[in-house]
């Protein structure tokens, strides 16, 4: 039975290690609160804006705005359901397909992430405040202004984070349906401007890159949510059926039509009333947002920035801060989280003030999610042929300073999962055409279409069940019921020890699989 779920003021204990059935009292609503709100938000208006920039017509930008919406969507979806059966986060799950060192490349991925969208989400919600409050209150749009806004966000993101899940939920319960609301204000404010005919500036034989671009961008930001959903999915009871945890995660993003589709509605208008402000060496979507915005919408887009940019900064650090104290275990929760804040907090201004990174800042984020999804792949196949079976023990070697276990594979290294995920990382880099931000060594290679992320997957896909079919993995990896679609081999594993120490049993894990003690594949 569940326990009462503790106050919202207590700072949440827990780390990466399994939670205790009795303490799974989220549901799929709640998975769907933090994805739908963390991504409800000013930074991702800037990312729908994008069609615009590249420009496209409206009608084109929202052909490519749900393409992209739908497809993220899809990829993204079944990494909700790692958090229930493991009851850990999505990098301690991918022990299980790269190896109880491997997993280091989910951390190093999700920090990346994380520190390029919390960046995003202060920077664009920031810049939204100081403007509301210049256009309202006569505020000077200054260096110290900007900074004031940052600190302040910053600061209230880690807080909330400190405290924990339970605290990140309620922000999110209220940021989910005042954002909502506030936007369908933002509807008011602009449709007696809006006009579907605009007609966008991109020529006829640029179409396709600038289509396939903007897709691409809008795709990131689901996409960028695969690391973090096993952070709030590991709440939820294993019992759950995984098709409402599936659907809860693809729903909420399908919900981010709402800021997006505002984002690519007030770009056309900007383009039309203001174009100055969608120069792509420009791309000022905020100043443009407010230099044709009626007054009386200057007091919801501050609120707008204020909730954005708290649900969007608690949903990227708490997840990191919570994987970086797996990665170094003598660090707490809230000490990791601490640590990772203050970093990404030095980056924020650094990156603003020190070295202008807010306009790179998008195709660093799509390169970040170019390397992430073929790892998404690799645990998403990894998960069907395993038949969705995991040891929890095992996957807890890594973070108890422990050998050994089914995961072992080669030295702490499952080199199929690894060598597929990096190869098609690679592969993706060097294909990536973003005109005028970043254009990989192959990049032109089709006709300047930006063909990435398609052939990451694909490459990753066929790499990794190649692999598996001519090497196959050790049958212990497997559930009672062996692997699905692939070969299996009768290798024996060694058992979990401790340096320095005898031996140790594997704990719980089913008989038919238990470790034998020969130290590698």
């Amino acid at each position: 039975m569940a326990e009462q779920p503790p106050p919202l003021t207590q700072v949440e204990t827990n780390g990466i290690e399994r939670i205790p059935d009795g303490e799974r009292t989220a549901t799929p609503f709640d998975l769907f609160r933090l994805a739908f709100g963390g991504a409800n938000t000013f930074s991702t208006c800037v990312l729908g804006a994008f069609p615009i920039l590249f420009g496209l017509s409206f009608w084109q930008g929202l052909a490519a705005t749900v393409l992209g919406v739908l497809a993220g969507a899809l990829i993204l979806c079944p990494m909700a359901i790692f958090g229930p059966i493991n009851g850990t986060n999505n990098a301690v799950s991918s022990s299980a397909h790269l190896g109880v060192h491997g997993r280091i490349v989910g951390s190093f991925l999700s920090l990346l992430t994380a520190v390029a969208f919390f960046s995003l989400a202060v920077w664009s919600s920031g810049d939204a405040l100081v403007g509301g409050a210049h256009r309202l209150f006569g505020v000077p749009r200054s260096t110290p202004a900007f900074a004031t806004a940052y600190a302040v966000f910053a600061g209230l993101v880690l807080i909330v984070c400190t405290y924990g899940f339970r605290f990140m939920l309620f922000v999110n319960k209220i940021a989910v349906v005042s954002a909502t609301l506030l936007f369908g204000l933002g509807v008011l404010a602009f449709a007696g401007d809006f006009d579907p005919s605009y007609a966008g500036t991109v020529t006829q034989d640029m179409f396709w890159p600038a289509f396939i671009g903007s897709a691409l961008i809008v795709l990131a930001n689901p996409v960028s949510f695969g690391a973090f959903l096993g952070d709030w999915s590991r709440y939820i009871p294993a019992g759950t059926p995984h098709r409402r945890v599936v659907a809860a995660a693809f729903l909420s993003q399908v919900a981010t039509l709402v800021p997006f589709l505002f984002g690519l509605a007030t770009a056309s208008i900007i383009a039309a009333k203001a174009p100055s402000y969608v120069d792509p060496a420009a791309q000022d979507f905020v100043g443009g947002l407010l230099a044709i915005a009626p007054q009386w919408f200057f007091l919801p887009v501050c609120l707008l920035a204020l909730i954005g940019g708290m649900s969007t900064g608690t949903t990227a650090l708490y997840g990191t801060g919570l994987d970086f104290s797996s990665v170094f275990p003598r660090l707490s929760r809230v000490q990791a989280t601490v640590l990772v804040g203050a970093l990404a907090i030095v980056f924020i201004f650094v990156g603003r003030f020190g070295l202008d990174l807010v306009r790179s800042i998008s195709t660093f984020a799509t390169l970040i999610i170019t390397c992430t999804t073929p790892w998404m792949v690799v645990m998403m196949l990894g998960l069907f042929t395993r038949r969705g079976w995991y040891d929890p023990e095992a996957l807890q070697v890594f973070n108890r300073r422990q050998r050994g276990g089914r995961y072992w594979f080669t030295h702490g290294w499952n080199w199929r999962g690894m060598t597929a995920w990096w190869v098609a990382a690679l592969t993706g880099v060097l294909f990536t055409n973003m005109p005028g931000q970043f254009v990989g060594p192959l990049g032109d290679l089709a006709g300047g279409v930006d063909v990435s992320l398609p052939l990451s997957i694909a490459v990753a896909a066929a790499l990794f069940l190649a692999l598996l079919f001519v090497f196959p993995e050790p049958r212990a990896v497997h559930g009672q019921d062996g692997p699905r679609l692939v070969p299996a081999k009768d290798v024996e594993v060694p058992p979990i020890t401790v340096a320095g120490e005898q031996e140790q049993p594997v704990g719980s894990a089913p008989e038919f699989a238990r470790p034998r003690a020969v130290p590698h594949e």
